[in-house]
């Protein structure tokens, strides 16, 4: 089997325009309760191919030869699964939460190439 990192991705205003769909704070916590048991269930069906359940990612941090900055970009989670191949990967995130209930973009999922060893 194959590792491979999948990247939950969202835009930086994603949550703000998402807050704005529902009538009221408490309608919009219904649709995140919903959300957070769909995402449970979404584990508990695929968990023979998760590695690692990751997490939600919080403020980026940039390191350069320029020094260190504040940065924004569109990563919001991940998690490590294996699998036989990389289509085979992604098709366990079709209808994920993430961008089915929860205002995510997308998932994009990569494998988890192995270091080269020294010549």
């Amino acid at each position: 089997m194959k590792r491979f990192m999948a990247v939950f991705t969202g835009s930086p205003n994603a949550f703000e325009n998402y807050a704005k769909r529902f009538a009221s704070e408490e309608a919009r916590k219904a649709n995140d309760r919903k959300g957070i048991e769909a995402w449970h269930k979404w584990v508990e069906r695929h968990a023979a191919s998760i590695v690692d359940g990751g997490g939600p990612l919080g403020r980026t941090k940039r390191v350069s030869k320029d020094g260190i900055a504040d940065a924004r970009n569109n990563l919001a989670g991940y998690t490590l699964i294996q699998a036989d191949s990389q289509e085979a990967a992604a098709k366990l995130f079709l209808d994920h939460p993430h961008f089915a209930i929860f205002p995510g973009d997308a998932v994009e999922i990569m494998e988890v190439m192995p270091i080269p060893q020294r010549p």
